[in-house]
């Protein structure tokens, strides 16, 4: 097993609320100097700027997994990881027919933007990415399972957003075994609020929506390798420091 510096919920430029610096060569680079070994990029409800952040970062040498931050018909952000990018991408064609039909409206909500691994804009989105699915939250794991994806919740310790947030409490019927915590200094906190979370692996990324924002080398991962598959068996396996 080696030892990977990560950083699993970065925004692009294609997210409306993720500066228009966070382009995937941007990302890829700032990840480079932060010498992190892989990345997830994790636009809202969308994969679409993902195919040009894994070609960015093979030149850099940065494993970049496909995902997504799906807001759920709860308006619970659940993060989704994918090995293959065509997995993901077949994800992003479903989660866009099942968006609210809200318009972007880029003066108030800002830019969607779609860019090539040159950084050159290709094109854009016209439904309002930061919306709400139809998508209810027991519906995910079966959902990462049926594309090929795992997915867990997202930022558990934000106080909007979050599984705990919007519901008050981990649902019983719950099937994650991974999730996210803004700030790990809240980790012991949450365990004794919600047992649920003793029998998951705990992980912690920036959820950056500004270069500046990604994460420093302080978490990592142990996988067999570098490749995505590798990265997501190790955290179906819970190997985490």
């Amino acid at each position: 097993m080696i030892p990977l510096y990560y950083d699993l919920h970065i925004h692009s430029c294609l997210s409306p609320c993720g500066d228009d610096d966070m382009t995937p060569s941007n990302i890829t680079g700032m990840a480079a100097v932060k010498n992190l070994d892989v990345i997830a990029l994790t636009d809202h409800n969308s994969c679409r700027n993902c195919p040009a952040a894994i070609e960015a970062g093979k030149r850099l040498g940065i494993t970049v997994l496909p995902g997504m931050e799906l807001t759920t018909s709860e308006e619970i952000h659940v993060l989704f990881l994918f090995a293959s990018l065509g997995r993901a991408l077949s994800f992003d064609a479903y989660v866009y027919e099942h968006l609210l039909p809200v318009r972007n409206r880029p003066e108030i909500f800002g830019t969607q933007l779609i860019v090539d691994e040159n950084d050159k804009v290709s094109g854009s989105l016209d439904k309002l990415l930061i919306s709400a699915t139809d998508i209810p939250f027991d519906e995910t794991g079966k959902l990462a399972d049926s594309f090929g994806g795992i997915c867990f919740p997202a930022h558990l310790d934000k106080s909007s957003t979050s599984l705990i947030s919007n519901l008050g409490a981990i649902p019983p019927n719950s099937t994650f075994s991974c999730a996210e915590l803004k700030d790990m200094k809240n980790l012991h906190r949450l365990k004794r609020e919600h047992p649920y979370l003793e029998n998951c692996r705990i992980l912690s990324s920036s959820d950056a929506h500004y270069l500046w924002d990604i994460a420093e080398p302080n978490l990592q991962i142990y996988a067999r390798s570098k490749s995505p598959s590798d990265i997501l068996e190790a955290l179906g396996s819970g190997l985490l420091k």
